[in-house]
């Protein structure tokens, strides 16, 4: 068989080599459903292929034997092409399994029917040479099959194409162009070969454009499947994974401009507006420079963001995830979102509660200290006394020079104990507030003779000033016990002959209450304590004894009365304890 090559020739051999060599590369990359599509492009590149072999032909019988060879891609490529549209949309076919063997059907009918032409002519009646043009070319005239070739083949195209278009309402933003250039690659060559079939563009009264057609078509979609991953996920899986995703999903590529995006990004987003495809990250997160850092960094880096949303602070974890090829180049940054409030609520909550947990178990042992020493001594002192006294052991006259060293101890150990059942009281059962308008001034003039034997024993005077009508709000008892162990406490750490000064003043419906005391001070350690509200005791100048309870006591109590303590002291020169309690009102002027 004699082979004279011409430009039409050359360029249909070529280009159908090209297409096939990419085929094949884009075959062992590219997903077994996808693969179709790459079937369809190697149809077109055989029916290329020989059609360039059947035009450097140069005798009718020559250009016959080629031309069946060519029918094995022209055949097919409608078949491959409607199965790929079948099966990159999703299309359910589980209970119609007889759909993928009927599209191969007529193909395979048809092709026996051009091989065994001879024998009936139903595809072609006749054939001639045609020598008009620069070469010569195979001239044909049709049977009546020819017509149902060009009928099924327009019938997949145009199927398939509305399976896409039907889909096209499922897919993202992004796979918009993928599914555009899927359409044009099937449309543009029918459209030429309408054309060629009316006979308004054949060329040398019989020369087929349609194959080179697809064939261009093909080559640009081959280019695009590999520069840039088109069909590398199909819309509709890509589309349901994103969408019932819980986490906010950006993607950006080597420009930093956004590709895609699932619907639960807008709502992690502070401007939702911009969330667009081709938006560069900089608009987007304008206002958080922390996550367009991590865009901007294309590192695998976790972060945290804090921002205020509706009067409410929110916590995102941002993660940044490198998309790199196998060459390990970076072609662009996948952005997760994901609200981590409630997490981080419940992570410092428990925390708080170990903490909180560890202070009352610190509290629990003390308390058992307490009961075994400080409260088991004086009681069992004075056991001890009245047992000597009774057996004559302790005569009278001794006994009334113990008594003042006994009743200050069991001073001790009655505030002891109403500071140990107070406790007890509220980690137990919890107090039930009675909030009520108190004259102050009553109140701690009552606590102050209370304690006036023990302040006068260290010879500690107890001023109180600023106390003119000041009505405090609050539940009485608890007032009481906090007053007591402020004045109590001053009198502890007072030197003999000092002064205390137990002052009130207020301001915005507030009472500030003051106990300043010249004594030892505290030290910075214990300083620090206080106000962390753990537990402590030391001696006082007189070797008193105490349990830590009682400014424990002091600070639970005021907080559950709507106020606040604070704690100012300067080693040496003494202390000064402030309370502030909300602001009665006084019946008398009401």
């Amino acid at each position: 068989m004699e082979l004279t090559l011409n430009p039409y020739a050359s360029t249909l051999i070529l280009s159908s080599l090209l297409v096939a060599g990419l085929s094949v590369y884009i075959g062992l990359k590219l997903e077994d459903s996808v693969r179709w599509i790459v079937f369809a492009m190697a149809s077109f590149s055989v029916w290329g292929f020989f059609y360039g072999i059947e035009l450097a032909s140069q005798t009718v019988d020559s250009m016959l034997f080629w031309s069946k060879w060519q029918y094995i891609g022209l055949v097919l490529a409608p078949a491959c092409w409607m199965v790929f549209t079948l099966k990159y949309t999703e299309f359910d076919t589980s209970k119609k399994r007889w759909i993928y063997p009927s599209i191969f059907f007529l193909p395979i009918i048809t092709y026996l029917i051009v091989l065994t032409n001879d024998w009936h002519h139903l595809h072609y009646k006749s054939n001639w040479l045609i020598t008009s043009g620069p070469f010569p070319i195979l001239g044909v005239e049709k049977g009546v099959w020819y017509p149902v070739l060009v009928a099924y083949s327009y019938l997949f195209y145009f199927l398939g194409t509305v399976i896409l278009w039907r889909r096209f309402r499922y897919a993202n933003i992004h796979f918009k162009l993928q599914t555009r250039l899927l359409i044009i690659g099937g449309f543009f060559p029918l459209i030429i070969n309408v054309f060629y079939q009316l006979s308004w563009i054949k060329p040398y009264e019989g020369l087929d454009l349609t194959p080179y057609a697809f064939l261009f078509t093909y080559f640009f979609i081959a280019i695009a499947i590999l520069q840039f991953n088109l069909l590398n996920l199909k819309p509709v899986a890509r589309d349901k994974i994103l969408e019932v995703m819980t986490r906010g999903v950006l993607v950006f590529d080597h420009r930093n401009k956004l590709i895609d995006f699932n619907s639960a990004s807008k709502k992690f987003s502070f401007q939702p507006e911009q969330i667009k495809i081709g938006q560069h990250a900089s608009i987007i997160f304008s206002e958080r420079p922390e996550i367009l850092d991590l865009i901007l960094g294309r590192e695998n880096k976790t972060i945290e963001s804090r921002f205020t949303i509706d009067h409410s602070e929110r916590v995102l974890r941002v993660e940044s995830v490198q998309i790199a090829d196998q060459k390990s180049l970076v072609l662009g940054i996948l952005v997760l979102f994901d609200d981590i409030t409630e997490q981080i609520k419940t992570t410092e909550q428990l925390k708080k509660q170990a903490e909180e947990l560890t202070k009352l178990n610190e509290l629990k042992n003390k308390f058992f200290s307490i009961i075994s020493h400080d409260l088991k001594g004086p009681v069992f002192g004075v056991k001890e006394l009245i047992h000597l006294t009774q057996n004559g052991l302790v005569t009278e006259e001794e006994f009334l020079e113990m008594l003042p060293e006994v009743s200050k101890n069991m001073e001790n150990v009655a505030l002891l104990l109403e500071n140990l059942l107070a406790w007890t009281s509220s980690q137990i059962l919890g107090e039930f507030i009675q909030a009520q308008s108190i004259d102050l001034f009553k109140l701690v003039t009552s606590q102050k003779n209370l304690l006036n034997r023990m302040a006068s024993e260290k010879s500690v005077a107890i001023e109180l000033l600023g106390f003119e009508n000041t009505w405090a709000y609050g539940d009485k008892n608890m007032l009481e016990l906090i007053v007591r162990n402020l004045i109590s406490n001053a009198v502890k750490f007072s030197k003999p002959n000092d002064q205390i000064l137990i002052s009130c003043e207020t301001k915005n419906e507030k009472l500030k209450l003051c106990a300043r005391d010249f004594g030892i001070g505290i030290s910075e350690e214990n300083l620090k304590k206080l106000n962390e509200g753990i537990s402590f005791t030391t001696r006082g100048q007189a070797n008193e004894t105490g349990t830590g309870l009682g400014l424990i006591l002091v600070r639970e109590y005021i907080v559950k009365n709507g106020g606040t303590m604070t704690v100012e002291s300067v080693l040496g020169e003494g202390t000064k304890f402030c309370v502030t309690i909300p602001e009665g009102i006084n019946p008398h002027k009401a």
